[in-house]
């Protein structure tokens, strides 16, 4: 490798290329649009029912009409697809989560209405259980409380395959449990859903930045006290990460997720410039809410830190970017 030449002041000034707005943009290394964003939503049943997430400002469970409004507003806005998470009542939560996989449950009902009225709109769906499980882990439990691998895999099978029998564009395993991408590919496959894509968790952290989506779609009370170090990766570690990623991208996985996003960003940056693939970051709720605070207390300012904020990830190579200020982000791009 050859040696860079040296730049030596004065003959390079710095400065130079920062001194004007034309030649800072001629220099700019990322950019972000609306293109990058994607918009995670919470819905939940009934008609015209909107809840708001008190740790969440801002952010609202709604029924699937009124999801539809704000869906189309994304939509308008140039994001290219949204995450649908549902909110499930107790009396839909079992052991066994057999609700997660019901053609007519509120996921895949929500699904094929967004897919009606949106047809263009990309429907991402999360593959996972702890929505559905009385007990808030993502998997089923043996008799010692230690989530079951196979066992699991075997009903995330059928979720998956209920969301994209509802019209889902993209399938999210975020479980954590190992060899779900290559049966959850096998099984798309067998059933000739070519083109339904699969963007895998990967390399998805044991974090305690995810309190406020647990509130949101009401696993918290059921999960209490108990964790999920036993699946989900140890924050020290970022060579495994690297290993997570391989093995997904190997059984069928189109495009692979690191969460959370920010505190995570050195990860993002290693899977984009040494595996080479479709990466996406989580701005996870935690994130959101910290900065929500800030805003709402007048430590930060939002319009120019939630713009900055996503422009790290870029920088750092995410080509897309889950995100609660979606929306904001958006109407923010539109008017530059």
């Amino acid at each position: 490798m050859s040696t860079p030449t040296p730049r030596n002041f004065p003959a390079t000034r710095m400065r130079r290329m920062r001194r004007d707005d034309f030649s800072r943009r001629l220099m700019q290394e990322n950019s972000l649009s609306p293109s990058d964003l994607i918009l995670p939503v919470f819905v939940l049943e009934g008609e015209n029912q909107r809840e708001a997430v008190a740790s969440m400002p801002g952010v609202e469970r709604l029924s699937i009409d009124l999801l539809i409004e704000q869906a189309r507003e994304a939509y308008e806005l140039g994001i290219p697809a949204l995450a649908l998470f549902p909110v499930v009542s107790a009396e839909h939560k079992s052991e066994l989560a057999e609700e997660a996989y019901s053609a007519s449950g509120l996921v895949q009902r929500s699904v094929r209405a967004l897919k009606e009225a949106l047809p263009d709109l990309g429907i991402i769906t999360d593959v996972a259980l702890d929505p559905y499980t009385s007990h808030g882990q993502d998997g089923i439990l043996d008799e010692h409380g230690y989530v079951q691998n196979d066992r699991t895999v075997d009903t995330l099978l059928k979720q998956a395959l209920s969301h994209a029998e509802a019209g889902a564009d993209v399938v999210a395993p975020s479980d954590m449990m190992d060899g779900r991408i290559g049966a959850i590919r096998q099984v798309l496959e067998q059933e000739h859903l070519h083109n339904v894509r699969i963007m895998a968790y990967s390399a998805k952290y044991a974090s305690h930045y995810y309190g406020p989506f647990r509130d949101a779609v009401g696993s918290a009370a059921n999960l209490g006290k108990a964790d999920k170090r036993t699946y989900q990766m140890d924050p020290a570690n970022s060579d495994e990460a690297l290993h997570e990623v391989a093995m997904d991208i190997a059984e069928g996985a189109d495009m692979v997720m690191v969460k959370p996003g920010m505190p995570y960003l050195d990860v993002v940056r290693r899977v984009k410039a040494e595996l080479k693939v479709p990466t996406f970051a989580y701005q996870v709720s935690g994130e959101y809410a910290m900065h929500r605070a800030a805003f709402d207390n007048g430590w930060l300012e939002a319009d120019p830190v939630i713009l900055e904020s996503l422009m790290c990830f870029k920088r750092a190579g995410a080509d897309g970017i889950l995100t609660y200020f979606a929306l904001e982000a958006a109407r923010l791009l539109q008017r530059r």
